[in-house]
């Protein structure tokens, strides 16, 4: 029986192949080596960012997704190209667990709640997904919405939130769907440094009603800036109707929480879903469903909208399954890369 020949993956991080420019180190270098191999056999050139490795057009890739494609063989699309993904193919709209949130609402004769970043950061959120969940809505012929809005001022202008709002409330007008109910700023509403007390803030307005009071979101925004403070740090706000908060979360209702990056929404999910819960006091809320867009956590009682993927194949166990050894090496840093991403 005839031995395998020894076959090298060699996998030079941070490496790229780009036409000679000021700066590019690469095209400087001298690579006698590199030079040979790939004049002496075959060799090509392969994206390594945007959506060839499952990113947005034109977002740079890393070592994290460039490890996973080459282990997965394959496209896993991150989870803000996943998302927009399923809008345009429509899967959005028919995904179970958003129908779920909706007909737990319906049932019950509760309130469905959106809360998350209204922002076009495209780091944490991006407002086009909360628009989708409106149309959602609207197709579903459920109008008792009411949006919990948290506003920027770090992916974006500090001052950019009054024009997402404005451009938001036209939204709900023109679908008949939708209010906001409450208005944060990220300080107070995703923070992710064990700060309750913002934490706290945040949670009280939106399900008792508590904080600082308006009679519109853009009112509340134009006297938060008249005093110097912008979008992030805008205190929490309840919208008031006749003296009363127009909505607060209540046993019965649904909750999606579309931020689809899960290290600042964490804390505020927490608040909402762990029973015995002790960062700072609250009742906790019963009869209530409780989406995330993706999974901030695992083991938090919620219902995940787009779980991460399983993957079932990838490189190292092929190789494994045709009966060779194999030896990954690398630096202590990139021990995932070459194990868990392979």
């Amino acid at each position: 029986m005839s031995r395998s020949k020894p076959v090298i993956l060699v996998i030079i991080d941070g490496f790229g192949v780009a036409p000679p420019a000021d700066g590019n180190a690469i095209a400087e270098s001298r690579m006698p080596n590199f030079q040979k191999w790939i004049e002496s056999y075959p060799a090509m050139t392969v994206q390594a960012s945007g959506a060839a490795v499952g990113l947005s057009w034109g977002e740079m890739g890393n070592s994290e997704v460039g490890h996973l494609t080459i282990g997965a063989g394959r496209i896993l699309y991150q989870s803000l190209p996943r998302i927009n993904l399923s809008i345009e193919s429509q899967e959005f709209f028919v995904n179970s667990t958003f129908k779920k949130a909706l007909a737990h609402a319906q049932a019950s004769g509760g309130k469905l709640h959106l809360m998350g970043l209204v922002s076009s950061g495209g780091v944490h959120a991006v407002q086009e997904h909360l628009h989708a969940f409106l149309k959602l809505c609207q197709r579903e012929k459920f109008s008792n919405v009411f949006v919990h809005a948290f506003l920027d001022g770090r992916d974006t202008l500090y001052n950019s939130g009054a024009g997402f709002i404005e451009e938001l409330e036209a939204n709900m007008k023109a679908l008949g769907v939708g209010k906001i109910a409450t208005l944060a700023g990220r300080f107070y509403a995703m923070d992710r440094d064990n700060h309750w007390d913002r934490i706290q803030a945040a949670y009280e307005a939106i399900v008792l009603g508590k904080g600082a009071q308006a009679e519109s979101a853009a009112a509340a925004i134009q006297a938060s800036y008249a005093q110097g403070v912008y979008d992030e740090q805008v205190v929490p706000t309840v919208m008031m109707h006749g003296g009363q908060p127009i909505a607060t979360v209540q046993a019965g209702d649904s909750v999606i929480f579309f931020n689809f990056r899960p290290d600042r929404a964490r804390e505020l999910a927490k608040a909402f879903v762990i029973p015995a819960f002790t960062k700072f006091p609250r009742e906790y809320i019963s009869d209530l469903v409780f989406v995330t867009m993706t999974e901030y956590e695992k083991n938090l009682p919620v219902e995940v909208a787009f779980p991460p993927f399983t993957i079932d194949m990838c490189l190292a166990r092929a190789v494994s399954d045709a009966g060779l050894r194999q030896l990954h090496i690398a630096e202590t840093e990139k021990y995932a890369h070459i194990t868990f991403f392979l």
